[in-house]
């Protein structure tokens, strides 16, 4: 089994192994992750407005474990980058990860539709 780098949009094997290769239950625990996920993003740009690092670094935890959990290793990567950055106070480079991370969960929707 070949191995998917952590910047890989979907790792799809791990999607498939976690659903066993259920293809409604892939969809419908993407489609959970992308409506939760996105309702957490304003709240992770609010706290960190706020430079609130213990919110900041809650939310972006939260979000990397659900988006490791599924295999969506892209984003998971930028909020573990973002967790990283609040920790350490650095709230600029939140501010441009958040912007990294728009890009990826809009890479992430577009992966989904392809299920």
């Amino acid at each position: 089994m070949q191995s998917i780098h952590s910047s890989a949009v979907l790792d799809r094997e791990q999607l498939r192994d976690i659903t066993m290769d259920d293809e409604d239950l892939m969809r419908e625990i993407l489609a959970v992750l992308v409506d939760d996920t996105s309702t957490q993003i304003p709240k992770l740009e609010s706290a960190v407005l706020e430079s609130d690092s213990n919110l900041c670094m809650r939310l972006a935890h939260y979000c990397k474990g659900a988006c490791s959990n599924v295999g969506a290793n892209a984003a998971a990567a930028v909020f573990r980058d973002i967790e990283r950055q609040a920790r350490d106070l650095e709230f600029q480079r939140c501010t441009a990860s958040l912007a990294a991370l728009a890009t990826e969960m809009e890479r992430l929707r577009a992966e989904v539709t392809t299920l």
